[in-house]
């Protein structure tokens, strides 16, 4: 019937191309609107961001059906026609691939960091990016696999093919494979977490900033970033500061000169550390006498901050208020010195 009003094939199909498009367009907009509406009474925001994300997918698949079904209306040859239909197919399979990774990806995900927030789980960020990274490899392999089957590439030869050289791909990919397993070792067994504060055996000092796939990178005090990869981390000595809990302990020394009074030093020491900020009150900061030296008797004042990262800038606050505090009630603080007597024949 539109053949009497639009004779030519190509804009009629541009025409049944533009109609298509619109009513889908149409329809998806509205199945929006009905959606916010709906969801805007729930009390979690996960259905508003997959909505927000899907969008734009849905509207790609809206003009690949178009497109598909527009094409009937135009005569190509069969080869033409077959190619463009397997490339519309491997838009759309690719398209399909994206959404899955984006319902995924925002339910899933955003579920177990609520989750993880609220809870000790053992799930936290960092098997929560190892988890995003398989999702991804494992997503493009099947939609390849897929598209390949629509291009008429066989590919149960191919994955028996795969088998056979199973064995030399896996030893090849050995050392890949073995960071993958130790980084999700890591994670599982909660050893290190993204944030934490980790002394290695060779001396690495940093902060994890991410356990990756193959590595986990480490943020040093020097704003450096290390890389290592993950199975040679799984296998060292790991000091991890941040566990089993955030609070550490301080020791700071000081030194005062011989005749000071012991407990009074004591006294105004500790005094001064409780009004530091993020010192715990419990345990109490205590001050030790650990021997006498030299030319001054040492000290150490022990105490406990509520998270590691406060650690180096009470420390800086507890030398300068025990220098005051010492300082203004007279008790002397001694620096080394050497007499010497020379003796007259």
């Amino acid at each position: 019937m539109l053949e009497q009003y639009i004779p030519n094939n190509y804009l009629r199909a541009l025409a049944i191309f533009i109609a298509l498009f619109l009513i889908l367009r149409i329809i998806i907009y509205i199945f929006g609107k009905v959606a916010l509406k709906l969801t805007s009474k729930t009390k979690t925001d996960l259905d508003d961001k997959l909505l927000k994300k899907t969008s734009k997918p849905l509207t790609l698949l809206a003009l690949l059906i178009s497109l598909k079904i527009t094409l009937t209306e135009l005569n190509f040859s069969e080869l033409l026609n077959n190619i463009l239909n397997n490339l519309i197919y491997s838009i759309i399979v690719l398209t399909i691939a994206f959404m899955i990774y984006i319902i995924v990806d925002v339910i899933l995900i955003t579920a177990l960091k609520k989750l993880t927030s609220k809870t000790k789980s053992n799930v936290d960020d960092s098997l929560i990016s190892l988890f995003r990274s398989v999702l991804n490899i494992g997503l493009i392999i099947i939609s390849l696999l897929y598209i390949m089957s629509l291009w008429g590439i066989q590919i149960g030869p191919l994955l028996a093919g795969l088998g056979i050289a199973g064995l030399a791909v896996a030893l090849a990919l050995q050392p890949i494979l073995s960071n993958i397993f130790s980084g999700a070792a890591m994670v599982m067994d909660e050893s290190v977490r993204s944030g934490d504060l980790i002394y290695l055996e060779d001396g690495t000092k940093g902060k994890i900033e991410k356990v990756g796939l193959r590595s986990t990178k480490i943020k040093t005090f020097d704003n450096e970033m290390i890389i290592i990869p993950n199975n040679k981390l799984a296998d060292s000595k790991i000091q991890n500061i941040a566990m089993p809990d955030p609070k550490s302990r301080a020791v700071v020394p000081f030194g005062v000169a011989y005749g000071s009074d012991i407990e009074k030093v004591k006294k105004i020491v500790v005094d001064e550390i409780k009004k530091i900020a993020h010192v715990e009150k419990e345990p109490e900061p205590i001050a030790r006498f650990i021997e006498m030296g030299d030319s001054n008797l040492k000290f150490n004042v022990y105490y406990y901050v509520d998270s590691f990262e406060n650690r180096f800038g009470t420390i800086d606050e507890a030398n300068m208020r025990i220098y005051n505090a010492l300082n203004k009630t007279g008790v002397e603080i001694p620096f080394p010195q050497m007499d010497v007597h020379i003796k007259k024949n």
